[in-house]
């Protein structure tokens, strides 16, 4: 274990095996269908890569990059674009897809974003689910783990551009973002 991980919440093969099972489902939704899977840059990269391993369908991939934290431990509120998708959307199913969601309001300003170029359909998968930090109604279509209220980094979670590349999804010992 890392030395600034307080608790391992789930290990590399825990991951492993759930992305499994979320492309398995998203697969028998979208049988059948092509996919549009807009992958919300950082975070979600190591996740958007292994799910898209494992949808048996035919998949378009492209990227957007928001931000809402910054350099801090909590969503600042406001959602900056930086890069829009280069994808035309119009009549196709998408699949937007994030490493977390806390507040819901990264999630549902891209999902609104989206519906303006006139998708087929939008869908969202994330990989963690801090519902606990909820302020609108927004949820996720697709959830691999559902976390208490706590500041996790690995698998493409950061804190401040570290700790992307650990295997797990591990709690950041509070001293050290408590240095920033």
């Amino acid at each position: 274990m890392h030395k600034d991980i307080k608790q391992v919440l789930f290990s590399e093969e825990e991951i492993y095996k759930r992305v499994v099972e979320l492309g398995e489902q998203i697969t028998r939704d979208y049988a059948g269908q092509e996919l549009v899977v807009v992958s919300l840059l950082k975070g979600a990269v190591y996740f958007t890569a292994e799910l898209t391993k494992h949808i048996d369908l035919p998949v378009r991939l492209d990227f957007l990059i928001s931000s809402s934290y910054g350099n801090t431990t909590t969503s600042a509120g406001s959602i900056n674009v930086t890069k829009d998708i280069d994808e035309n959307i119009a009549g196709k199913h998408v699949l937007l897809v994030d490493d977390i969601i806390d507040t819901g309001l990264t999630l549902e300003k891209i999902t609104n974003l989206l519906e303006t170029r006139k998708p087929l359909s939008i869908k969202t998968a994330v990989l963690l689910d801090k519902g606990s930090r909820r302020v609108n109604e927004m949820d996720a279509d697709y959830v691999g783990f559902e976390i208490p209220d706590e500041f996790v980094v690995g698998y493409g979670l950061d804190f401040a551009g570290d700790y992307r590349n650990l295997p797990i999804i591990g709690i950041l010992r509070p001293s050290v973002f408590a240095k920033k």
